[in-house]
């Protein structure tokens, strides 16, 4: 690289890792953002069971371990010029492992993993339950709180931890006995890799991360001691819960041969909205990837939602608490890359321009739902599906109808965000591997009737927990100077905007739309029992 003629005696720089769920990824910063050395590995899920999805603890740490040392080496600096690591993991996936001798008691079990689902179900169903929700509705009605209406609408899914925390400890003996004796540590990736790195002296992990297992009361801003007696969690095992900024402690020295203080843990998505700069309330951010997580700045406070938005802490920096209302669609990605398996196409980059070569998808309409549909329809049991097929159809139209509803789920989310937070919209920012398709971009942004715009480089998630931990150190000093480093990428303006024209695009679309919520309902509750 071009970068190794500068001088770096007395430069230094930030190195951030993300954890997703298909790559490990690394980046060194310097003092204006730009990435001067990048490494990524693949993560390989496992799947010892039909629905079981999991990952190798010892792959991911090795992993880890690898990217760091390979972008180091790719910047052309040396370890002692790291001045903080920040860390950004996928959320929901966890371990459980022996505090003394740190082995895992099991493989990571992936937020994408089923297991627990008629353990959810069963539960969802369950007196309990109805229980709960009528006493919260009550109290509700007595107090006005909105934490008791929450509560009175709460039901489980096996995204969160939850339950599929409460299926490991049932069925591996060796958790169970753990727990028995107080040696059992549970956590998520970012609490593994603290442990590791620490070499056993840290066990914790941070707001944005306990906010997104379905653990933790973001009301009170702990772990909810109400949802461990309920389903008989034993909090002994888990961890610490800190500021996203603390000094998390730092690396051995044996892993670098120098030591690093870990600055910022976060989750992903948090990250992203971080690495965006929405730090103002009506801030969006839409990340696109394997699945599509749109989430809203609501300021100090954590909304509640009827309709299936999610309140998560997106930080807490210092004595700030800032809260995200948060939706997701779980298979965007996932339907790209599986059209791409039925060699639809070749390279994705292909798609935007086979969408664009037919004016419609005449007629065809695609269900993104291999995983069930999530908010607002809220369905685990809604199947995938291609509807109006016809002899006339083509690979086009099928691509076409593939990225339009991608669009679709977005302006659902979005429709869903403005109706339930009646938060003003500020701004709307994107990333993720499926926002640099032109053509998705385009009709998301006519559909919302806003401009959004697109950075020149997708991965923010690295990028926030880098800004998160240059903050803590002093290595940036204030967010406005984040917002002028912020790198300017395209720019997607609706139609009507860009032509002047009165006739808006959404309303040319409305005849489509009609058709493509007829397909979803026909789609939905296909599984039976």
């Amino acid at each position: 690289m071009g970068s190794k003629r500068y001088d770096f005696k007395k430069e230094s720089f930030i190195l951030s890792v993300d954890v997703g769920t298909t790559t490990i990824r690394c980046h060194v910063y310097d003092k204006e953002a730009n990435v001067r050395g990048s490494c990524t590995t693949k993560v390989f899920p496992l799947y010892p069971e039909v629905g079981y999805v999991e990952m190798d603890p010892d792959a991911i740490w090795e992993g880890f371990i690898s990217v760091i040392k390979g972008a180091v080496q790719d910047a052309g600096v040396q370890m002692r010029q790291i001045d903080a690591i920040g860390i950004s993991t996928q959320r929901g996936t966890f371990t459980t492992w022996d505090r003394k001798t740190g082995v895992p008691f099991h493989n990571f079990i992936s937020w994408q993993d089923q297991r627990a689902a008629d353990l959810v179900k069963s539960w969802n169903s369950s007196c309990t339950m109805k229980a709960v929700h009528g006493a919260m509705k009550v109290l509700y009605f007595l107090t006005r709180q909105k934490r008791s209406l929450a509560a009175s609408l709460i039901v489980f899914s096996t995204q969160h931890v939850t339950f599929r925390l409460v299926w490991a400890i049932t069925h591996y003996n060796q958790v169970r006995q753990a727990v028995a004796e107080g040696n059992c540590c549970f956590g998520t990736i970012d609490t593994w890799l603290l442990f590791k790195l620490t070499k056993g002296q840290v066990h914790a992990t941070d707001y944005s991360n306990a906010s997104s297992t379905g653990l933790f009361d973001t009301y009170q801003m702990c772990w909810s001691s109400f949802l461990s007696f309920l389903v008989s969690l034993p909090p002994s095992i888990l961890p610490k819960v800190e500021n996203t900024d603390h000094n998390f402690g730092s690396t051995d020295p044996s892993i670098f041969g120098v030591s690093i203080p870990i600055m910022s843990v976060m989750a992903d998505q948090q990250a992203a909205m971080f690495g965006e700069c929405c730090f103002d309330v009506g801030d969006v951010k839409i990340t696109m990837g394997t699945g599509t997580f749109m989430s809203i700045n609501t300021g100090s406070k954590p909304h509640t939602s009827v309709a299936g938005l999610y309140p998560v802490v997106g930080w807490k920096v210092g004595l700030e608490v800032v809260y995200l209302a948060e939706g997701n669609a779980a298979d965007t990605g996932t339907a790209i890359k599986w059209a791409q398996e039925l060699e639809l196409f070749s390279d994705v980059q292909e798609t935007s321009d086979m969408a664009y070569s037919v004016s419609n998808s005449d007629g065809v309409c695609f269900v993104p739902s291999f995983s069930g549909l999530q908010a607002p329809l809220n369905d685990p049991k809604a199947c995938a599906s291609l509807m109006g097929l016809k002899p006339s159809t083509t690979k086009s139209h099928l691509v076409r109808a593939i990225l339009e509803s991608v669009a679709f789920r977005n302006k659902q989310l979005y429709e869903t965000m403005l109706r339930e937070t009646r938060i003003p919209i500020t701004k709307i920012r994107v990333d993720g591997g499926v926002s640099s398709n032109n053509f998705v971009m385009q009709l998301t942004a006519d559909l919302f009737g806003r401009k959004i715009a697109r950075p020149q480089h997708f991965e923010m998630s690295c990028l926030g927990a880098a800004f998160v931990a240059g903050l803590g150190i002093g290595f940036w000093r204030t967010r406005e100077e984040l917002k002028k480093l912020q790198s300017n990428g395209n720019t997607f303006l609706p139609q009507a905007a860009r032509k002047g024209s009165a006739c808006s695009p959404s309303r040319e679309y409305t005849p489509v739309l009609q058709s493509w919520e007829r397909a979803l309902r026909r789609s939905m509750n296909w599984y039976k029992p």
